[in-house]
């Protein structure tokens, strides 16, 4: 199953009539994993007054949890749920921290305030896409090395490795749904005179600075 998610998390801060939002996001595998990392938000910022937080788990069969931590029912935690939810995100843990300023801002401004704060953590996080797949070996002469390069261009798939000796062997990786449709391309626009290996089934994603293997 391909899914989205945070491959860094990030902080957000906004400030609403004084008072102090510190928003944290943090990829997560487990409820046990959030909790060390609520632990911890709480350890660092032991004198704040609220820390709210909201997490989305699994990937097809998810656990959804919020809390509110003493602010009015509904104001908080299901908010940074619903921003959560908004980007499509699963293993994905985000806390506000509040300091109070010293002036209630009433039911929808708390709403409004950790909503702009969920949105501001998450605008600083790397967001991926993980993607099932399969890393694939392709060993050719020289003589259709440029066909097998401008068909993996043209799919958008990226060379991740590649080993030139006698034969040329490049490395990429596609996702599982476009596999065999790959396969018989490289066929085709070959003769037959490419081997093609499936090397390993992986789980991978990319972002600014290529791909990503997990």
């Amino acid at each position: 199953m391909d899914y989205r998610t945070i491959y860094e998390g990030g902080t957000g801060e906004i400030v609403e009539k004084k008072s102090h939002f510190i928003a944290q996001v943090f990829p997560v595998e487990s409820e046990e994993e959030a909790a060390l990392h609520l632990g911890e938000v709480k350890k660092e910022y032991w004198d704040a007054r609220h820390h709210c937080w909201a997490y989305i788990i699994g990937e097809e069969q998810v656990q959804e949890r919020f809390s509110d931590d003493g602010e009015p029912g509904g104001t908080a935690g299901k908010p940074i749920l619903d921003v959560i939810r908004s980007h499509s995100l699963h293993n994905v843990l985000v806390v506000v921290t509040r300091y109070f300023g010293g002036t209630l801002l009433g039911t929808g401004g708390l709403v409004r305030a950790y909503t702009q704060s969920a949105q501001a953590g998450l605008a600083a996080s790397t967001m991926i896409t993980k993607i099932d797949g399969y890393k694939i070996r392709i060993k050719t002469d020289y003589s259709t090395l440029g066909k097998i390069q401008y068909l993996l261009a043209q799919r958008s798939l990226p060379v991740i490795e590649s080993d030139y000796t006698d034969f040329v062997t490049l490395a990429t990786l596609i996702p599982a749904g476009d596999e065999k449709a790959l396969i018989k391309a490289l066929t085709e626009s070959t003769n037959g005179q490419a081997e093609i290996i499936r090397d390993s089934v992986c789980r991978f994603a990319y972002d600014q600075g290529g791909p990503i293997i997990f």
